[in-house]
C-alpha cells in the first residue's frame, strides 16, 4: 500500500428537501385545506477516525464527496425523507484544515472519534406551516436550505509513544522489526524507509507504539534528502529514541546534526524525552565500544544504551526502558 499523508478534498452536504404546496383533495369536502409537509434534512458529511488505517491513499483518486439530498415534502402532511449521511473514514492522527491548509478545524486524537465536517441543509416548510386565521388557504412554501460545501485538507501525523529517529542506515527498521511484529523493508542502502512504519510492542502487560521515522540528514528541515516531509510525524511522539550506528565516524557530530534539524523544524521537538541508543555493537570489539561510549557520554553529557538487534536479551532490556516512557 502506498503512503499518503496529505490530501485536498471537496465535500458537499446534501441540500434540504423543499416543502410541499399541497391541498387536501377528498370526496365530499368542498374546501380542502393545506396539507403540504415539510422537506427532509440533507445528509451530512461525517469524518470518523480508524486505528487500522495508516494512510490517506483512498482519497487520492476520489476527491469529491457529496451526501444525499433530503426528500421533498408531500401531501397529507408527509415530511420528506432525510438524506443519508456520508461517513468518511480517516486514520487516527488525521488533522482537518480549511482550504488555506493553515487553519485547523479538527484533530483526531482518539479512535472512533466523529466530526461533522459539513452539515446537511434544513428542509423547507410546507404550506401547512403558513395557515393562519386570516390565511386559510396559503400557497406559500419554502425550498430546502443548501448543504455546506467547501474544500478541506486532510493531514496525517503519526501517533506513537516512541519515535525512532537517526541517520539513514542506523538500523531503525531492524530495531522496529525486532521489538514489534512490524515488517518494514530492510536493506543496506540509504533511505530504505520511504514512509513511517508503525509497530506495537508488549512488555510487562503494557503496549508500546513505535514509529520508525525515515532517515534524517543535515538540511532535512529545508527539504534535503527526504526533507521536511516526515519531520511532522515526530511531533506527536511522546519520546524520541535516537538510534546511532556505533560503527560510524563522527558519532557526536552526527548526533548534534540531527538534534539541530529537529530544533530548526520546531523548538518543541528537542524538549521531548530522549533515549540515545548505540546499535550494531555485534560488529565492534568491547574495548572500542567502551571507548566510544565514554567519549560520547563525556561530550554530550547524556547516558547511552548499547544494543544489537540480534541479541534477544538486549532487545528485552530496551523494551523495559521504553515502557517507562509510556503513560
Amino acid at each position: 500500500m502506498k503512503f499518503l499523508d496529505q490530501v485536498k478534498i471537496f465535500i458537499k452536504a446534501g441540500d434540504g428537501g423543499s416543502g410541499s404546496p399541497s391541498f387536501r383533495r377528498e370526496k365530499f369536502i368542498e374546501f380542502g385545506g393545506p396539507d403540504g409537509g415539510d422537506g427532509g434534512k440533507g445528509g451530512s458529511i461525517i469524518l470518523k477516525s480508524e486505528r487500522n488505517l495508516n494512510t490517506l491513499i483512498d482519497y487520492r483518486y476520489q476527491q469529491h464527496f457529496k451526501a444525499e439530498r433530503g426528500g421533498d415534502g408531500k401531501g397529507k402532511n408527509q415530511t420528506g425523507k432525510g438524506g443519508k449521511n456520508l461517513l468518511l473514514k480517516v486514520p487516527l492522527g488525521t488533522q482537518v484544515f480549511e482550504e488555506d491548509n493553515k487553519t485547523l478545524i479538527f484533530d483526531f486524537k482518539k479512535e472512533d472519534e466523529e466530526f461533522v465536517a459539513a452539515s446537511g441543509g434544513k428542509g423547507g416548510f410546507g404550506n401547512t406551516r403558513f395557515k393562519s386565521s386570516t390565511n386559510r388557504a396559503p400557497r406559500k412554501f419554502t425550498k430546502g436550505a443548501k448543504g455546506e460545501e467547501y474544500w478541506i485538507w486532510l493531514q496525517l501525523k503519526t501517533i506513537a509513544d516512541i519515535g525512532i529517529i537517526g541517520m539513514p542506515n542506523a538500523g531503525k527498521s531492524s530495531l522496529l522489526a525486532s521489538i514489534t511484529s512490524a515488517t518494514p523493508k530492510i536493506a543496506n542502502y540509504r533511505f530504505t524507509t520511504l514512509n513511517p512504519n508503525l509497530g506495537v510492542a508488549s512488555y510487562d502487560d503494557k503496549e508500546i507504539t513505535l514509529a520508525d521515522i525515515p532517515g534524517l540528514i543535515e538540511g532535512a528541515h529545508s527539504g534535503v534528502g527526504l526533507g521536511i516531509k516526515f519531520l511532522k510525524h515526530i511531533e506527536r511522539c511522546k519520546t524520541l529514541l535516537h538510534l546511532i550506528d556505533v560503527n560510524e565516524e563522527n558519532l557526536v557530530k552526527n548526533y548534534k546534526n540531527i538534534r539541530n534539524e529537529l530544533k530548526k523544524y520546531s523548538s518543541e521537538l528537542i524538549k521531548k524525552d530522549e533515549l540515545i541508543v548505540f546499535n550494531k555493537i555485534d560488529l565492534i570489539d568491547n574495548k572500542n565500544l567502551n571507548d566510544k561510549v565514554k567519549e560520547f557520554e563525556k561530550k554530550v553529557k547524556k547516558k547511552v544504551i548499547a544494543i544489537s538487534t540480534l541479541d534477544k536479551k538486549l532487545i528485552s532490556f530496551i523494551k523495559s526502558k521504553l515502557v517507562k516512557h509510556v503513560s
